[in-house]
């Protein structure tokens, strides 16, 4: 059976869909696996992978953990370091759990978040920063215990700098304007590491991050690299807007609800009695009649002029004999001829819009006269 050409295309086209559908897969089945960033297992330019692969040539044995209590599960001592990347997923309560069961180990937090900090010092900062080359220049003229920063130069396309805190009391490397990227806390065996970029398989050979990422992970003979689970935190551990903003923020809307309060108060006018203002014309309602009526004339739309007398005339004839505003024509009309003892159909060739229509200005003129005469009796009545 020889295809049609309309059938041929359409197969041509699902067998290309098709192969660039397989293409896709096979491309990304490698890098799909662990996607998180800074992933040990991560073959992308944001994955770890190449840094694991260097620790464990290098002998440092690297065991990777995914939950907390994996890592509960996991032996450490005083030899190991544990290196918690992608602390985004971190719960306070995590944390408090990652703290006490890696005390005797030497701990390692990757860029936390200003709310994580808060967790460890409330007066602790955490700021993103975009420096250029950053030299290590560590404070108290050492670095953190067991690494040598001393002559490293870290190049990344963003930092994370801490500021402030009590318990950051060791030494402080890679200072910038707004901070420093390297801070220790020798109470907790803690080091803060705001580079995180300088981990990754597209930024480790930059500069000297090559050289931070190994002294810093590979300090110890032995490194656990904890990938939090964001599935690790309880039931009842809700980031909160409140816990995401600096503590000014609150005091500043306050002071700007303030201000605004202070500017109405300002602006404001007391709303007083109205003035009264002398009009600049006064024009008489019979002049305002007669020039309606020498539009009507003018345009000789006599039909139209004729609704407005009727309207008028059922208006106050329906005021008179105490019907609602909202009352029909034919309400009106069979209340007046029942008023005033005329004929239906005379009252309604008067008051229904779809009585005659004149013909001449005379019999327009007839009309109102008409009208002007019912509307009299009614208020005779």
């Amino acid at each position: 059976m020889t295809l049609t050409r309309p059938r041929r295309t359409t197969v041509l086209v699902a067998l290309a869909l098709v192969a660039a559908l397989l293409v896709a897969v096979w491309s990304t089945r490698g890098s799909t696996e662990y996607p998180t960033p800074l992933d040990p297992r991560n073959p992308g330019p944001d994955g770890a992978q190449a840094l694991a692969e260097v620790l464990d040539d290098q002998g440092v044995a690297v065991t990777v953990v995914r939950s907390a209590d994996a890592l509960e599960d996991t032996t450490v001592g005083e030899d190991t370091t544990v290196l918690v990347t992608a602390t985004a997923a971190l719960s306070p309560r995590t944390l408090d759990r990652l703290r006490q069961h890696a005390e005797p180990a030497r701990l390692v937090l990757v860029e936390p978040s200003y709310s994580l900090v808060r967790e460890i010092d409330e007066d602790l900062r955490a700021t993103t920063v975009y420096p250029d080359e950053v030299e290590a220049a560590c404070e108290a003229g050492s670095a953190p215990a067991g690494t040598d920063l001393s002559d490293l130069t870290i190049e990344v396309d963003q930092l994370t700098v801490f500021t402030g805190g009590d318990a950051l009391d060791g030494a402080r490397c890679f200072p910038t304007s707004g901070g420093v990227v390297v801070a220790e806390s020798r109470a907790h065996d803690l080091v803060l590491l705001g580079a995180g970029q300088a981990l990754t398989n597209d930024q480790v050979l930059r500069a000297d991050n090559a050289a931070l990422a190994l002294r810093v992970a590979g300090g110890s003979n032995r490194l656990v690299w904890y990938v939090p689970d964001p599935t690790d935190a309880g039931a009842d551990e809700v980031v909160s807007l409140g816990s995401l903003l600096p503590r000014w923020v609150v005091p500043g809307l306050w002071l700007t609800a303030l201000g605004l309060l202070g500017l109405l108060l300002w602006r404001v006018r007391r709303l007083g009695p109205l003035s009264r203002e002398p009009l600049p014309v006064v024009v008489r309602a019979v002049e305002t009649a007669r020039s309606r009526g020498r539009m009507y004339r003018r345009s000789g739309d006599r039909r139209h002029a004729a609704g407005v007398l009727r309207r008028a005339a059922r208006t106050d004839v329906a005021a008179r004999l105490g019907l609602d505003r909202r009352a029909g024509t034919g309400e009106v009309v069979e209340a007046t001829a029942r008023h005033t003892g005329a004929p239906l159909e005379q009252v309604a060739a008067l008051l229904d819009d779809h009585g005659h229509v004149p013909a001449s200005d005379q019999d327009l003129v007839a009309l109102a006269q008409e009208l002007a005469r019912l509307r009299k009796e009614v208020r005779r009545g």
